[in-house]
């Protein structure tokens, strides 16, 4: 048996062993040439090479002509495995979710980045690798909106599955997603650190990782843009304070700190500003502690919201579960880049902040008091020394 039927084989098998039948879209191979095919599920079979936050500072430390035609050779190499590997998933989703318009959209701009990356030659200069630079910034825009667009696809699904099921008992559908975005962070944010490198350097900055991340100022940062929005879509917003040393820092990327905060205080100003719209008494402050340990940086954030039922607790980390009141249409969903336009409604928060978290070693948890609030623990790995969870 060839390695190409192999990988399809397998990919066929793992999807149909929860689906309610075949996926009757248009097929890759309906669409592109023979040989593109097998090179994908080739590639599909590969390993994929995962880095780590250490590795990347060391590396991109003083990021020479050498250093960046090295770090060329490598995502030319890396990235056709892990965009195959997501386009074999995309491919064989089960509940017929691979058949949906937004999905296919989703796995063409996979296979289009694939196949400008294989025919891509091999990078041996400066002058190769600066032209490589260029597509990579061309396929970083491309994707762009594969969240919201992903989301639309699921949301179809859910839709249409409403009435014989519910998301929450469609394990296989959260584990692809959970891989597939997690997937997606680490692709990103190896394709950025490498364009990062060529921009005016920032200080205390290598590429993308701030080397001085101040977790205070950015979870500073975080309340303002998540008040702003709150006062924005009830007209007032709860206080937020801040416990901790506004003096210590350690390496980390700040945008993925500040999407993972901006969405936990987020949250806790929905549910305080819900829980005391109409009480006469101001609403009780929402807590934020940074906690500096010696492998971790802890950050807690902690509310009065009147907390989650139990019952509930294992719904936060599903996709498209959202407990605002009025949730956004698939339609008005946004790009992620620079976290969300509204403030609920997307039921991706939480799952794709726990992977944020977990990107780097980290994890995210949420421990609830139904009646009283809610507190939830963001832990940070400091040391930098753990790969990447590649799925």
């Amino acid at each position: 048996m060839s390695a190409v039927s192999s990988a399809a084989r397998l990919a066929v098998r793992a999807a149909a062993a929860g689906s309610l039948g075949l996926n009757q879209g248009i097929r890759l191979a309906d669409t592109q040439a023979r040989e593109v095919v097998d090179d994908i599920f080739a590639h599909a079979l590969k390993k994929q090479t995962g880095v780590s936050l250490k590795y990347m500072l060391d590396f991109g430390s003083s990021p020479i002509e050498r250093q960046l035609v090295l770090s060329s050779q490598f995502l030319h190499k890396e990235l056709p495995v892990r965009l195959a590997h997501r386009v074999a998933e995309l491919e064989n989703l089960p509940y017929g979710l691979s058949s949906k318009s937004s999905i296919l959209k989703v796995r063409d701009w996979y296979v289009e980045s694939f196949k400008e990356l294989r025919t891509f030659p091999h990078i041996r200069d400066a002058n190769d690798e600066l032209k490589f630079t260029e597509l990579l910034r061309h396929i970083y825009r491309r994707h762009a909106n594969v969240v919201p667009v992903m989301a639309k696809g699921v949301a179809e699904l859910k839709r249409e599955l409403s009435e014989r099921a519910v998301l929450t008992e469609m394990p296989e559908i959260h584990q692809f997603l959970d891989g597939f975005y997690l997937s997606r962070i680490g692709i990103r944010i190896l394709i950025g650190q490498h364009i990062a490198l060529h921009e005016p350097s920032k200080a205390n900055h290598i590429g993308l990782i701030c080397t001085k991340c101040s977790p205070w100022q950015v979870a500073q940062d975080a309340i303002n843009d998540a008040r702003s929005i709150c006062m924005r879509e009830y007209g007032a917003a709860p206080d937020v304070s801040i416990y901790g040393d506004p003096n210590f820092v350690f390496a980390y990327v700040p945008s993925h700190l500040h999407h993972m905060v901006f969405e936990l205080v987020k949250n806790s100003l929905r549910a305080v500003q819900d829980r005391f719209e109409d009480a006469d008494d101001e609403p009780p402050p929402i807590r934020l502690v940074v906690a500096e340990g010696g492998e971790d940086v802890t950050i807690k954030v902690s509310d009065e919201g009147g907390g989650i039922p139990r019952s509930g607790l294992a719904r936060i980390w599903t996709y498209l579960y959202s407990t605002a009141k009025s949730r956004v249409q698939m339609e008005e969903l946004q790009d992620d880049t620079d976290g969300p336009a509204v403030l609920a409604g997307y039921g991706y928060g939480l799952p794709v902040s726990r992977l944020y978290a977990r990107y780097f070693g980290g994890d995210l948890q949420i421990i609830s008091m139904e009646g009283y609030g809610t507190d939830a623990y963001l832990h940070l790995n400091r040391l930098g020394n753990v790969q990447e969870p590649l799925p």
